[in-house]
């Protein structure tokens, strides 16, 4: 049982850019979904960004343009790439899969019930 571990986040400017990497995707579920959430101060656990069951990616509104989920080595190691940071996308952000069919998540077309236990991204002015 691999526990999802995310580094990556971090303080920036806003307008700047940070990577996040997420590692300990089990894989059971391969070509379905994989993805990253955040969680706002305050607010309940979004998803932000989400690669579906045919590859596609799917983007929060707020995201799209700034955002980019990519994965290697057939989705095990997932990324996020975020640009152009605002104030408002402070949050804790966790990578996520979907493990099976318990307590499923629902977020961008995509499905999860586990999680990391995230990291933080700070943007200030």
């Amino acid at each position: 049982q691999v526990q999802l571990v995310e580094s990556g986040g971090g303080s920036v400017q806003a307008g700047g850019s940070l990577r996040l990497s997420c590692v300990g995707i089990a894989g059971t579920y391969r070509g379905y979904y994989l993805g990253w959430f955040r969680q706002l101060p305050g607010k309940e656990r979004e998803a932000v960004a989400c690669i579906g069951t045919d590859g596609t990616a799917h983007y929060i509104d707020a995201g799209k343009g700034r955002f980019t989920i990519s994965a290697d080595n057939a989705k095990n190691t997932p990324y996020l790439q975020m640009d152009s940071l605002k104030l408002e996308d402070n949050a804790m952000y966790s990578c996520a899969e979907q493990r099976g069919s318990m307590n499923l998540r629902y977020g961008l077309g995509c499905w999860f019930n586990a999680w990391g236990q995230g990291t933080q991204v700070t943007v200030s002015s």
